[in-house]
């Protein structure tokens, strides 16, 4: 056995270089959260009627002080965290944790969960980069805000082809300074209303939620100030648990002394909003202002990048778990963790295209923000107190902690809910359609998994043993490779005896059955040789974790190379004319496509799942390129799908008979 490790950042001690990467890398979605809240709360108020404005601000500042500690502290930064699956989080992670559980259904709870946090990730950068453009009205009511922004998204879009190692160094100060700026011009103007610090007692938020006439549109603007905590689950793995503990007491008091800052100037310009001031920009001096719009598109351009970067985690993660297709995985970067998933990029950019000209303004994007993380949280929710219900110790614990927070993120939900027609509508609408997708992907290779037929290779040793000897038979390649999903060592599917065999024989010096389990360990880097047939039939098992590059080409190569160094295969091509100039033997792989053909075996339910499935499987990267294999030596090729049982009859009276013997 042959086992290599990969190596990666020790993410586990906390060290002030990783706090400093946590501040860039985990706070950029909650960090830019300022730029919106306080205006979506003061616009929330055009629906309270009499409300004193003074209250109204006490009260939505204390609703937003706990909202922080409870949702994003208590539950996130405290409970969650340790929700980790070897170092990574988010919800799909969590989901392996609990996924061995007697609950087949769960795995419903967290396709809901992971497509719901995709759109939520396509909203994010349209709206904090197009609020931090809008700084600009101040100088120029007439600034192109939507082209700028347009011109912003693209350039980050771009540059994720070529890495982000070089420019990712800059996120930790810049966030650091933007965090500065935030709690030191919110301290000043703390001073000028010192009663805004009655927001620290819960009872005004209480007093607010309870009396005012439209509480819940003003709940549907305070949950923006936490949106960006599911990302702060999501990025557990780059920066570890302590590191983003220590840096969240730091991000938020640097958050809640803007917010204060924000209320009292509000206190003294309560017509700024519908004036078009932002009041994140109203809270600074004059001469700050145009430093504080650039320093904010920076932090903006930084809370895009991480939750563009959490995406290719999360789809790779779905990979893992079977929601969704094997595509083509880069590391532009060479660092470990740093991946570019080309497809998923280009269509995440051009739905944030479509975003920012349908909405044209931050204003209008707001009533379609949240309304899809609420879901996420909620499914986050319910597989924590599965995780944490897992033993008698933490189970009256996981029956309370269900029980607050489902309280407390339906009442989210519901406050969000009535923005659908105002924009909620599409993040559901995306969201939907990945849900669908990454349910008919799931269920849609279970489906197949019924009609493909696995074989006990031993069987076949003794027809293999003959084709090889076989001289009759044009010689199809010296070592030939096939991909093969079969769970059991001594089994391979039909179909690859099938190809082998009888749809074109090809005859080779050497067989492959290359199998690769993706592994919830995100790091695991493994491969073992059986020996099938002495000398001609060897089965390679690859276990990947999903955070390793999925270079099966350049694996398989080391991997025949390890074999001729040991002298278990010729290191020397097997044709006399080409073995005097030491040229190595050639190497060829075979890839089979199942193809329906009867369709009278399914029910309409099974139909429709598999067109869908058909549907997402064009949406992925063809097999050879997912698995990074050249394509300039694969042979693809498709083979009949039908029901096992007439499968099975079929090969006992007639395919492999007269070689069983």
């Amino acid at each position: 056995m042959s086992e290599v490790v990969s190596s990666h950042f020790d993410t586990k001690k906390l060290t002030a270089m990783g706090v400093l990467v946590s501040l860039g890398i985990v706070f950029g979605d909650i960090g830019t959260s300022p730029l919106y809240v306080m205006k979506a709360i003061v616009n929330a108020r055009k629906e309270t009627g009499n409300l004193p404005f003074t209250e109204y601000i006490e009260g939505a500042l204390s609703c937003i002080i706990w909202t922080l500690t409870l949702q994003t502290t208590v539950k996130y930064v405290v409970i969650a965290l340790r929700a980790d699956n070897k170092g990574e989080g988010g919800i799909l992670s969590l989901y392996s944790l609990v996924k061995k559980l007697k609950k087949k259904w769960l795995y419903v709870i967290a396709i809901i969960g992971a497509s719901t946090l995709v759109a939520d990730s396509i909203i994010t950068p349209s709206l904090t980069v197009m609020s931090a453009v809008e700084g600009l009205k101040i100088f120029s009511p007439h600034t192109p805000v939507v082209g700028i922004t347009l011109v912003i998204l693209a350039i980050v879009f771009l540059v994720q082809q070529f890495g982000t190692a070089s420019i990712g160094k800059l996120f930790g100060p810049v966030m650091v300074l933007w965090f500065l700026v935030l709690g030191g011009f919110g301290s000043i103007h703390i001073f000028d209303h010192l009663e805004i610090l009655n927001a620290f007692n819960p009872y005004y938020a209480y007093n607010l939620i309870t009396h005012s006439p439209s509480a819940i549109v003003i709940m549907g603007a305070v949950f923006l100030c936490t949106t960006g905590a599911e990302a702060l689950y999501s990025d557990l793995g780059h920066c570890g648990k302590k590191n983003i503990r220590v840096s969240w007491a730091f991000v938020k008091s640097m958050l809640i002394l803007n917010y204060l800052g924000q209320g009292a100037w509000l206190l003294d310009n309560p017509t700024s909003v519908s004036d078009g001031i932002n009041p994140i920009f109203g809270i600074m001096p004059e001469w700050a202002i145009l430093p504080g719009v650039i320093l904010a598109t920076a932090a903006a351009i930084i809370a895009s990048q991480s939750v563009i970067t959490g995406s290719f985690t999360m789809f790779s993660e779905a990979m893992s778990v079977n929601f969704w297709p094997n595509q083509q995985i880069d590391y532009p970067s060479g660092v470990k963790g740093q991946m570019y998933i080309p497809r998923i990029n280009w269509g995440l950019m051009f739905l944030c295209f479509i975003v920012v000209i349908y909405f044209q303004k931050s204003e209008a994007m707001e009533a379609a923000y949240g309304l899809t993380i609420t879901i996420t949280m909620l499914m986050t929710t319910i597989l924590l107190f599965f995780w944490l219900s897992r033993n008698k110790a933490t189970r009256v614990f996981a029956v309370g902690f269900i029980a607050v927070y489902l309280c407390i993120e339906l009442g989210f939900f519901y406050a969000n809910v009535i923005k659908f027609f105002d924009g909620g509508w599409l993040t559901m609408v995306l969201g939907g359609f990945i849900a669908v997708c990454m349910y008919a992907w799931y269920n849609g290779r279970l489906i197949k998994a019924k009609f493909i037929k696995f074989v006990k290779l031993n069987k076949y040793i003794a027809v293999i043993k003959d084709l090889k000897l076989d001289e009759t038979i044009p010689k199809y390649a010296t070592n030939l490779a096939f991909l093969s999903r079969a769970k059991n060592h001594d089994e391979v599917e039909s179909k690859i005896i099938y190809s082998i065999i009888r749809k074109q024989p090809k005859r080779a010096d050497h067989y492959f059955i290359l199998n690769i389990t993706n592994q919830e360990d995100p790091y695991t880097f493994k491969y073992t040789i059986d020996e099938i047939m002495p000398g001609t039939i060897y089965r390679v098992n690859f276990l990947l974790g999903f955070k390793v590059d999925r270079r099966i080409n350049d694996y398989f190569d080391q991997v025949l190379q390890d074999m001729m160094d040991e002298g278990t295969i010729p290191s020397r091509s097997s044709h006399p004319s080409l073995r005097g100039y030491d040229i190595p033997p050639d190497l060829k792989y075979v890839i089979i496509d199942n193809t329906y053909i009867n369709d009278t075996l399914l029910t309409v339910k099974e139909k429709i799942t598999l067109n869908i499935y058909n549907f997402v499987k064009y949406i992925g990267s063809d097999d050879f390129k997912a698995w990074g294999i050249s394509s300039h030596n694969v042979t693809v090729e498709s083979a009949p799908l039908l029901d096992q049982k007439v499968f099975t009859k079929k090969i006992k009276q007639v395919d492999f008979r007269h070689y069983d013997s």
